[in-house]
């Protein structure tokens, strides 16, 4: 089975965790989070949100383009120029994301210590 086929597939069982899955992936929460603040040529998006692959980064552009949430301008000109936005429903959930990362910040010092309470009681 092909990648398109098996993501059709995925799609027609359970479309909603496929989208869950998108926006909340490593690289689409930091992709969601970098466009809330404003638009980004490709190079400037990829070194604001630093360690993506260009590979992964055009994925994730991409998925998140076909999920309606991020917008691609390319415009005509020499050398070619790209830049990329959020859409109103990608805003949505750059702040629904955005959300959970203030959460998840807000957080750590819980986080940490309950990582060293649970590996104290672990072999």
């Amino acid at each position: 089975m092909g990648v398109s086929s098996r993501v059709a597939g995925a799609e027609e069982m359970c479309p909603y965790r496929l989208v869950l899955e998108h926006v909340t992936s490593r690289w689409g929460v930091l992709v969601l989070i970098a466009l809330e603040e404003r638009s980004y040529r490709f190079s400037e998006l990829r070194r604001e949100i630093g360690r993506v692959s260009e590979k992964m980064l055009t994925q994730t552009l991409q998925t998140l383009e076909r999920d309606g949430m991020v917008h691609r301008d390319a415009k005509p000109v020499i050398p070619p120029r790209v830049d990329y936005s959020l859409t109103p429903l990608g805003r949505e959930a750059a702040a629904q994301v955005r959300t959970l990362a203030t959460w998840t910040e807000r957080r750590m010092d819980e986080v940490a210590q309950a990582r060293v309470k649970y590996d104290e009681t672990r072999p």
